[in-house]
């Protein structure tokens, strides 16, 4: 569980960073300063203006003058030109430009220098970013292996497995673990994930994770099936979906998690070594737990869908348990607390209900779940995670509306609401964005609401191309072509495009993390009998400054704050722990910009 909520591990941090030098603490604080290309102002660290300052001879510029300063070196095909020339040419462009006509308008001036800025990029020999439509899908040329990113993305996942392992398992470090999950109970609980970096199996962001994995394989069925990857993700999804009908084998019972959180983060040790409590436990019709019970109906109808076209039978299982479970959850309202203070509901049950109720729809289209919808709660919102589901099912719900449900009208609107509080030119727009370019809804876990982003507008975007339909924030339209773009930049930004020049994901690109914050990775193999002094756990495994022995190959961590500053230390949980949801979300649309896009 990342830092979301109140964080978890926070008996585990090492005291040292309470103690932190007065020069680093200088070099962390924040300072105005303006670009002397652009006349930009922007809030960064001393430290991100000191390291910008040497790399351009003294002199600050933004990100954007940094991406021109870079096609002035492409163009120079006839002489290679160094990075001072380079910036020279540029400063003088911009001096002429901002000279043509004195702006009334700072905001005016500066959309006006990134329309030419982007006009003259056309021209570089990078051909940064050249946009064409392939039937309905739109294309952005890119820069990475999005194929690779792609497949260590769902290996992240297999490495998540507790339970008995199969004999294709591909993180070859770890093992079997938990086979004696639910015995507390006299129920078999073996398998599902671990949400994170803990060896905890909580079932409301296991459930997400596997109804977000279906959506990606609903959407982009072809895409996965031409990068190879289409067989491992339906092994993904189902390895939840096993756990689930086990987890559910009572009508109105619901086993929501697994483990005693306090007792693990007491423990810093390999999940296969682990021996804390495994304590289980459920809500029923006397201790309800609506988000939890709503939500894992949307996995399995999801998931319902994925499996129809190849085993009709546990398909049928899966939405026969997808109903009952919808029906529990709205008919026992309640929030169900035991998952707090690591997976607190903030945002009430409502939204999981919709949502439910949505893939629910989209498996049957019944009309009784689309009156239930018709009267549910809903609201424009600017994030899509584990705890707010409603932007996702007014994607969903706005593709019924472009094939002639007129009447969900509304969740189209709602939909176009959070497009608009997202795009960064949009004016209702809301987001802060990184220095850099990214997505920052808040420290700990953020790259989950980067990935979330990206994927709803992946989609979205797709939905729009397909019925020709546009968003209209204000008085500005956007397209499915400026989504797609916005959606990759992202992408691109957690795979090494940003100012550190620096992967976020393990295992893959330029620099990427070593000290992923995660018990399986740091802690070396060992025999399965051996007893870990749990005591003195965190001095062997936890506070030291080693990479990890074991690579958590294709694990995103929670990745930069808001202004860029990233520390690669264990001990910084906030950036460097990985989720299953944040991956989970990153899957489609990789799948997407790995069919269509070829690194260049």
């Amino acid at each position: 569980m990342a830092e979301t909520v109140m964080r978890k591990d926070a008996a585990e941090v090492s005291g040292t960073e309470a103690h932190q030098a007065p020069v680093e603490a200088k070099m962390n604080e924040v300072e105005l300063v303006k670009c002397e290309c652009c006349g930009l102002t922007e809030e960064c660290t001393v430290a991100y203006i000191a390291r910008v300052r040497e790399r351009n001879e003294g002199r600050w510029i933004c990100g954007l003058c940094a991406e021109a300063v870079k096609d002035e070196i492409m163009r120079s095909s006839e002489r290679r030109i160094g990075r001072e020339e380079a910036l020279n040419r540029h400063m003088n462009f911009c001096k002429k430009f901002r000279a043509l006509k004195p702006p009334q308008h700072p905001t005016e001036e500066l959309i006006s220098a990134v329309k030419q800025l982007m006009l003259r990029s056309l021209d570089s020999p990078r051909s940064s970013p050249v946009l064409r439509r392939q039937g309905h899908i739109v294309v952005v040329h890119g820069d990475f292996n999005y194929q690779d990113a792609l497949t260590k993305c769902i290996i992240f996942l297999e490495a998540q497995r507790s339970g008995k392992l199969p004999p294709n398992h591909r993180p070859l470090w770890r093992g079997d673990s938990a086979l004696q999950d639910g015995q507390s109970a006299n129920v078999d609980l073996v398998g599902g994930y671990y949400d994170a970096g803990d060896n905890v199996k909580y079932g409301l962001p296991m459930a997400f994770t596997v109804t977000t994995l279906a959506w990606a394989a609903a959407s982009y069925h072809s895409q996965l099936q031409a990068a190879g990857e289409l067989e491992n993700l339906h092994s993904a999804i189902k390895w939840g979906t096993d756990y689930f009908l086990k987890a559910c084998s009572k009508r109105n019972r619901l086993y929501v998690q697994v483990g005693d959180p306090v007792k693990d983060h007491e423990c810093w040790t390999r999940p296969e070594n682990m021996k804390t409590p495994r304590i289980a436990l459920m809500i029923d019709q006397n201790s309800p737990g609506t988000e939890i019970a709503a939500e894992t109906s949307a996995a399995m109808a999801a998931a319902s869908i994925v499996f129809r076209g190849n085993n009709r039978t546990y398909s049928r299982q899966l939405l026969n348990k997808a109903k009952q479970l919808f029906q529990f959850a709205k008919t026992n309202k309640g929030t169900y607390d035991g998952e707090c203070p690591f997976y607190c509901s903030f945002s009430g049950y409502h939204d999981e209900l919709l949502w439910a109720a949505t893939w629910l729809y989209r498996a049957t289209r019944r009309p009784t779940y689309l009156e239930f919808i018709q009267e549910a709660t809903t609201a424009t919102v600017a994030e899509f995670s584990w705890d707010l589901k409603y932007a996702g099912a007014q994607i969903l719900l706005s593709k019924f509306y472009f094939e002639g449900e007129k009447n969900l009208e509304n969740f189209k609107q709602q939909a176009d609401g959070f497009v608009c509080s997202n795009l960064p030119d949009s004016p209702y727009h809301q987001v802060h964005m990184s220095p850099g370019g990214l997505i920052h809804l808040r420290d700990g876990a953020n790259s989950q609401y980067v990935t979330g982003t990206a994927f709803l507008l992946s989609v979205y975007s797709d939905y729009l191309a397909a019925h020709k339909q546009t968003v209209s924030c204000g008085n500005k339209q956007f397209n499915s072509a400026d989504l797609m773009a916005f959606a990759k930049q992202q992408m691109d930004y957690l795979l090494g495009k940003n100012p550190r020049g620096k992967s976020y994901m393990v295992g893959f690109g330029n620099k990427p993390p070593t000290q992923a914050h995660h018990r399986g990775a740091s802690v070396p193999t060992m025999s399965l009998n051996k007893l870990v002094d749990c005591s003195m756990s965190f001095v062997y495994w936890y506070n030291t400054e080693k990479p990890n022995v074991n690579e958590l190959t294709g694990a995103i961590v929670g990745g930069p704050d808001r202004y860029d500053n990233f520390e690669d230390r264990r001990s910084s949980s906030s950036m460097t722990e990985p989720t299953t949801y944040t991956n989970s979300l990153a899957v489609g649309v990789l799948a997407k910009l790995a069919k269509y896009h070829a690194p260049s």
